[in-house]
């Protein structure tokens, strides 16, 4: 917390791990050029680790122009491991495309004690979802992933608009599938997350139909809450949302950027308190994981709770 303590004096330092995403170079930009439009104040991306997934080639044919022009145009410092990246980062942001790594480049700064941002995917798989949010939760470090969709404009004011009472909503965005990831893990993250934003934690249980083109996932939430997915492959795919109120209907096409997103991140940096609670994400993952196990099953019902059951070793806090 020293460091978060410190951040409220001078720009934190920003330690990046992995630069084989556009995240990387467009959360910098913000960060580093204070006369972008876009510019936000607080921490400074100062040194990173290049990283990279040989077998994704989404990774490897981006990560040396990514890397040349981190160095380059927004002057960071390319190291070669992540003990080095320790010793000149106060916090740490990893932005690696691929969620496989993530659980070991993780450890090492939950070890250390730096608070913590990973870009979604959390992990490839749910049982490393787990263990990172155990690990920190051990070792009481600040962490937080989330997708920018969650702060879009008219998402949250879709959010607080007065609806009545809740009834349900349906999120529909791209879902392609990456064959290291379980199957939403890899872009589904980005639907799923906008219809949590709404709906909130507490789904009971999920059942999924999925095509060539289509993941179709219903859960069932406490209170007889309905909230529905669609993720889309092979055709239009607009990120959408539709939230049904005792008293009004709204439907919206999502627009926004990574800037409002970016701005809790580094207030999360600056405070050591997430935005959204580790409950909420892991449940987030889980209701992501139970669409793969009931894809799996046919389509019959699996449980969130018998996910949680089955994965988790250790109970974790709220």
């Amino acid at each position: 917390m020293a460091a978060c303590s410190a951040g409220l004096a001078a720009d934190l330092r920003v330690g990046m791990i992995g630069l084989d995403t556009s995240h990387s170079v467009e959360f910098t930009r913000r960060l580093n050029d204070a006369s972008d439009p876009d510019f936000i104040p607080g921490a400074r991306v100062t040194v990173a680790v290049k990283g990279g997934s040989p077998d994704i080639a989404e990774s490897w044919n981006r990560v040396e122009g990514y890397t040349k022009t981190m160095r380059e145009n927004y002057g960071v410092k390319i190291v070669d491991d992540i003990g080095s990246l320790l010793e000149e980062a106060d916090v740490v942001m990893i932005e690696s495309i691929d969620g496989r790594p993530h659980l070991s480049e993780a450890t090492p700064v939950i070890n250390a004690g730096k608070p913590l941002f990973i870009d979604k995917p959390v992990a490839a798989s749910f049982k490393d979802v787990l263990e990172i949010y155990r690990l920190a939760q051990q070792h009481n470090v600040p962490i937080f992933s989330g997708s920018s969709l969650r702060y879009y404009p008219n998402l949250q004011a879709m959010k607080s608009d007065s609806i009545g009472q809740l009834r349900g909503a349906i999120s529909c965005g791209p879902a392609e599938l990456e064959p290291h990831h379980a199957d939403l893990f890899w872009y589904g993250i980005h639907p799923t997350e906008a219809l949590y934003t709404i709906m909130g934690p507490g789904c009971e249980s999920v059942v999924c139909t999925a095509t060539t083109d289509t993941h179709l996932v219903t859960g069932v939430w406490s209170g007889d809450k309905v909230g529905t997915l669609r993720g889309i492959r092979n055709g239009a795919s607009p990120y959408r949302v539709t939230v049904f109120g005792s008293q009004k209907v709204l439907d919206e096409q999502l627009a926004g950027g990574y800037t409002p997103f970016l701005r809790e991140v580094v207030k999360f940096f600056q405070t050591g308190v997430a935005p959204v609670s580790a409950g909420e994400t892991i449940e987030i993952y889980a209701f992501m994981q139970a669409a793969d196990e009931s894809k799996q099953a046919g389509g019959c019902p699996v449980k969130i709770s018998a996910v949680m059951e089955k994965y988790s070793s250790q109970p974790l806090a709220p």
